[in-house]
């Protein structure tokens, strides 16, 4: 039977290696979209399943949190969409039976893509304190479990309640709302682990801690630069936008440690001629050494800053503030230190200056490459000061474009999940409900790890999210979930996250996207928030994967009921059984969402205000865009090393492997490779094809090791590395984040490499 998940993990990790490729899209991934949904949901499934995907009556894709196009093609989806879907709405289950065959000391030693690939959870799982088998258990029971461990804290701020970017909007106001009614602010999601740093440097220098920019915006820019991103792998649909903004006449400048096919050519799959030849995207290649993109910018700005008649003066005078400063420090840069960062020549950042001044509009996009490094967050500050120079932000086709990841990520911060709340939304929380909420600042990720290490939290809940894979210092991590007196995940699938647990364990099976949720009142659906401000419905169809699922609305519902008790002021069985009640609330509380039911109503949804982009008003301290000043950093590479970034292969999104193949970059049957330059490989003495270890180096003397990777020779920026995470997140110190927003520094990450036992 086609969807019979695999009976046992590969026995080798032995990767193939060919020639990467140097476009992206076109028939093969049509052909491997298909092949993947045929496998797991079968052919009448995979129709009915992916004709309704980001769709205006369909639900939201749940991968990439890339916006909709507001002409919608039939089939609006990516190959990485299609893998996503298919795993939610796949004809695979774990039941029960599955869990009494296989003890946790068995799964634990199953790698993640197996894991994955074994389809639904079906029941309520616990796993008792001493226990190698999860057992089914009543939902009644299992919120009793949560209620006992929560009930036996010392303080609220012991439990520790993590979300992942694909709960609904609905889903996290409730769970943020059941936190603070509780006591705690400890609501770490995975925005800490990838655009923290965006959102600490945005709020400071623009006043808004997101994107500036629309879906159309790309469309009408005369340059777009496109930073630390791989859109062909993270979100493919990207590039049928950037196809359409060089269409209209952008330029397009990539700036990135290596070379990605789909910056190079993009074949789409949706037009006759992207199934031929596609469209060339990049116009000039920057080929930058790990962290130089704070000197890039930096020297741009002074080069900006000495051409007679390029700073847009009115601009700058009327709407920002600390340009003396800045232009000080700016004018400062130095050719020879910018070289020395960047790797780069001085006829590419010549190029680069002639292509900026020849551009009126300019859009900035940004992914992980430059959010997770110590100093992402003047990198940062420092593209801003780069386009408010030339007034930039706040007109159509310019702005700043952070690329969020997951589908919701930014949808949750909106609604409250967040550690350090503003005081003006726990203001209107208290207004609404009735109830103090707490003001003391909550655990981020890296801190909810260090609590749960040092034994200051004792409970862990998650809603959503694969944590133990995602987060840094693997070995460091997982001790640290099991000192937890209880760890809950609220999953549809199962991953490594459920057998790395505390003393003791519970799986609460969810509603995925794809999926009816039918409550008390009827039918509901459910909302998101894209990456760029755009809010709009999603409405599952399929049947649930079991009778015994409940949404995760209901879930928090139930749950704070339980815990809370008769103290609880929040009508809580009102939102269970009608989503449109929430809603009401969310209006109420978030600037933004006023009369939420009836915008959402309309197909496409609405777009958030945003003050800089729509009125050039800037919400700071100081009521304008701020200049910033800091010093220029880059990674130091000691002789003999590499700097290594973790990144994801074409068959990932985030922790969830769909196949052990990386066709853009000819790897194929293997995840543990390391791409290297051949001549650091050479100087190095490392052959391609050998096996080496991974060891990190950091001021802590700990040694952190990956063992058995396959070293493969690849057009890398010299000095510079690249392995796929969650393999090497191991070499990511806990404390190594970026400064400000304590993002793990997981781009840069010094390691040398030894020989293999194995080899």
């Amino acid at each position: 039977m086609a969807t019979k998940p695999p009976k046992a993990d590969p026995v080798q990790d032995a990767p193939e290696v060919t020639e990467p490729r140097h476009a992206a899209a076109g028939l093969p991934a049509i052909g491997h979209s298909l092949r993947m949904a045929h496998q797991q949901m079968g052919v009448r499934r995979t129709a009915l399943t992916l004709l309704r995907v980001n769709q205006k009556d369909g639900f939201d894709c749940p991968g990439c949190a890339w916006p909709e196009p507001e002409h919608r093609h039939t089939a609006e989806f990516c190959e990485n969409g299609a893998k996503a879907v298919a795993e939610e709405a796949t004809l695979r289950r774990v039941t029960p039976e599955f869990f009494a065959a296989h003890p946790v000391s068995d799964l634990n030693r199953r790698s993640g893509y197996w894991l994955g690939q074994q389809g639904r959870l079906t029941h309520p799982m616990y796993l008792p304190e001493g226990a190698d088998h999860y057992e089914p258990v009543t939902w009644e029971r299992a919120f009793d479990i949560v209620a006992e461990e929560i009930t036996a804290l010392d303080s609220p701020d012991e439990a520790v309640f993590y979300t992942s970017g694909r709960t609904s909007n609905e889903a996290a106001f409730l769970y943020q709302l059941f936190a603070r009614e509780l006591g705690t602010n400890n609501l770490p999601d995975c925005s800490n682990m990838c655009h923290e740093s965006s959102g600490s440097a945005l709020s400071e220098t623009i006043g808004v801690g997101k994107g500036s920019v629309l879906l159309e915006d790309l469309y009408k820019a005369d340059l777009i630069i496109v930073a630390g991103q791989n859109p062909g792998t993270n979100h493919p649909r990207m590039l049928s936008a950037l196809e359409k903004a060089k269409a209209n006449g952008a330029k397009i400048i990539t700036v990135n440690p290596l070379p990605e096919a789909g910056l190079e050519r993009f074949k789409n799959p949706q037009t006759p001629k992207g199934l031929t030849t596609g469209a060339a995207l990049t116009d000039l290649f920057l080929q930058i050494r790990l962290g130089g993109d704070q000197a890039l910018f930096r020297l741009l700005n002074k080069l900006i800053l000495d051409t007679e008649g390029a700073v847009d003066e009115l601009f700058v005078r009327e709407h920002t503030h600390g340009f003396e400063e800045f232009a000080k420090t700016a004018r400062a840069a130095d050719w020879d230190d910018t070289l020395t960062a960047t790797g780069l020549t001085r006829a590419d950042i010549e190029q680069a200056l002639e292509m900026v001044l020849a551009s009126r509009s300019v859009i900035v996009c940004w992914a992980m490459g430059l959010t997770q490094h110590k100093h992402s967050v003047p990198t940062i500050r420092e593209i801003v000061n780069f386009l408010l120079l030339r007034g930039n932000i706040g007109r159509p086709g310019a702005g700043v474009c952070p690329v969020r990841g997951h589908s919701n990520v930014q949808g949750d911060r909106t609604m409250g999940i967040f550690e350090r709340p503003s005081a003006a939304f726990l203001d209107a929380l208290e207004s609404e409900f009735g109830f103090a909420p707490p003001r003391h600042h909550g655990y981020d990720t890296v801190r909810a790890i260090r609590a749960l290490r040092d034994g200051d939290a004792k409970v862990f809940f998650a809603m959503g999210g694969n944590f133990v894979s995602a987060s840094p210092d693997t070995d460091v991590t997982e001790a640290a979930m099991r000192r937890a007196r209880l760890t809950v995940h609220v999953s549809t699938k199962l991953n490594r996250s459920h057998v790395v647990t505390g003393a003791r364990a519970l799986i609460l099976p969810t509603l995925g996207r794809t999926e009816r949720d039918v409550q008390a009142s009827g039918e509901q659906f459910v909302t998101v928030e894209d990456s760029m401000g755009m809010v709009h419905a999603s409405r599952g169809r399929l049947a649930p994967a079991s009778p015994y699922l409940l949404s995760e609305p209901a879930i928090v519902c139930r749950l704070a009921r339980r815990v809370l008790g008769d103290r609880t002021v929040v009508p809580w069985e009102d939102f269970e059984k009608d989503y449109a009640t929430i809603r009401d609330r969310i209006a109420r509380v978030v600037p933004g969402f006023e009369d939420f039911n009836r915008r959402v109503a309309h197909p496409g949804g609405f777009a958030l205000p945003h003050a800089p982009r729509d009125e050039r008003r800037f919400p700071t301290a100081t009521g304008k865009a701020n200049f910033t000043a800091a010093p220029v950093e880059h990674p130091k590479l000691p002789e003999g090393r590499l700097l290594l970034q973790t990144l994801r292969s074409h068959d990932q999104y985030n922790t969830t492997i769909y196949g052990l193949d990386d066709r853009y970059r000819g790897i194929t049957g293997g995840r543990r490779v390391i791409l290297v330059n051949p001549d650091d490989a050479h100087a190095l003495g490392v052959t391609d094809g050998s096996y080496v270890d991974l060891i990190s180096e950091w001021n802590d003397g700990v040694e952190r090791r990956a063992p058995g990777f396959r070293v493969v020779h690849y057009p890398t920026a010299r000095g510079c590395a690249a392995a796929y995470y969650p393999e090497t997140n191991v070499l990511v110190p806990l404390d190594a984040t970026a400064d400000t927003s304590n993002t793990p520094a997981s781009k840069s990450v010094v390691i040398r490499l030894e020989q293999s036992a194995t080899d």
